[in-house]
């Protein structure tokens, strides 16, 4: 289903996307919690943050029990060792859930994020109250295969890139260059080495838990942005169409910061979703 267009972001949206206080747990993941009821985990992208959630947190901690986290590598959470492979960020919720003794949770990831909270739902679905794939790879074709994996090998001999996100995740809309800058700097603090094994794992990732939806019993939402280049309408609707409950929102207009860009079509999207027992009609 496509939504939009999108009311575009605006400063006061993304005015909490400062730094967030974070806590760690016992085992070296950095987090930020508040609001109370029901659990909602937000797990981000490769380069960015917590703060990259900034306009749910601030939505969702009215009415949930909010907990954005730092991926491995990235904001305050340790590092994973060189080699890393997807499956190892996915054991690392897991013992993220133990040490906050989290029960069944709601969860929501971005881009890499997103591929990881597919491997949860895959991996332990007891511990998975609903999932939301935001901006999330799905099978990618040969020639995307081809360049995410040149991608990494660049940023293992090179380090950082940063202009090519930039031009990926965003087009020219002047309503995005909040959004724009804040991800820039986002992309300018991230530990190296974390985002190195990081971008290896997502790079070689799209297929390890591919097979899952179909067994996916929890409500699921596929979330993606029209523009979106490499994250692609097209994969969001084929898991939707693969899932039991699963469904797709395209956001019109926006690419693969949609949280950022469109962060009140997106709110109304995840609140939708946050109710949702079944998929909706």
């Amino acid at each position: 289903m496509q939504t939009g267009p999108a009311t575009p972001s605006s400063d006061t949206d993304l005015a909490a996307a400062g730094a967030f206080p974070r806590q760690k747990s016992a085992r070296g993941a950095a987090y930020f919690e508040a609001g109370e009821g029901d659990a909602l985990l937000l797990i981000h992208g490769v380069g960015m943050r917590l703060e990259a959630w900034a306009p749910q947190i601030e939505r969702f901690s009215k009415t949930h029990r909010v907990i954005a986290v730092d991926m491995p590598g990235h904001g305050g959470s340790d590092r994973l060792p060189v080699g890393s492979s997807v499956t190892d960020f996915v054991a690392w919720l897991g013992r993220f859930l133990d040490d906050l003794n989290l029960g069944r949770t709601s969860i929501a990831g971005h881009s890499m994020g997103a591929m990881i909270s597919g491997g949860a739902v895959a991996s332990f679905p007891g511990r998975v109250a609903r999932v939301a794939y935001l901006n999330g790879v799905y099978r990618r074709d040969p020639q995307a295969k081809a360049a995410v994996l040149a991608r990494a090998e660049a940023i293992r001999a090179e380090g950082v890139d940063k202009e090519g996100p930039l031009a990926r995740w965003f087009d020219d809309e002047p309503n995005n260059r909040r959004a724009r800058e804040l991800t820039r700097a986002w992309l300018e603090q991230v530990d190296p080495e974390g985002y190195a094994v990081a971008y290896t794992a997502f790079a070689g990732g799209d297929e390890t838990y591919a097979d899952c939806w179909p067994e996916v019993a929890c409500p699921a939402l596929f979330l993606t942005g029209s523009g979106d280049p490499n994250s692609t309408p097209e994969m969001a609707r084929a898991m939707a169409a693969a899932a039991p409950k699963g469904w797709a929102r395209i956001i019109e207009g926006h690419r693969h910061m949609v949280n950022l860009t469109a962060p009140e079509a997106v709110n109304a999207v995840l609140a939708e979703w946050l109710v949702a027992e079944e998929k909706p009609a």
